[in-house]
């Protein structure tokens, strides 16, 4: 556990946590009824995923970021590379993990926004074909 909180508030996971920690504030937030939840009202359209509200994209993009660069910190501390790699690598990771959560992101964004599309399809509109019995 121990292991764990070292990575989480050093470097480079401290960058992502202090953005995780912001998250769960404004999560926190909503859950009190302080801000309601589409407070930003706006898609990430111009970032390739559109259909979901910026605040979920972001938090799954902050979390995603946040559990693979915790990983990687953990991984590169035991593997006790040389001093002088030690920052090319840290930052390596950085990048590494951001660009991975970005894809899981990107993935789970789409999935989700085409899944939304089939069950609004399936369901009758208020123009159907059914009439009131």
């Amino acid at each position: 556990m121990a292991e764990v909180l070292d990575a989480a508030f050093g470097f480079p996971s401290m960058v992502l946590t202090t953005g995780l920690v912001t998250v769960f504030g404004f999560w926190l937030l909503v859950l009190c009824g302080f801000v309601p939840p589409d407070a930003f009202r706006s898609d990430v359209e111009a970032l390739g995923i559109s259909g979901v509200p910026v605040e979920a994209a972001g938090s799954v993009f902050l979390a995603t970021g946040w559990v693979l660069d915790v990983v990687g910190s953990v991984l590169l501390d035991r593997a006790e590379p040389p001093a002088a790699l030690s920052l090319p690598l840290s930052v390596a990771l950085l990048v590494g993990s951001l660009f991975l959560a970005w894809h899981v992101t990107r993935f789970l964004v789409l999935r989700t926004v085409a899944h939304r599309a089939v069950h609004h399809a399936a369901e009758p509109g208020p123009h159907s074909s059914r009439t009131a019995a």
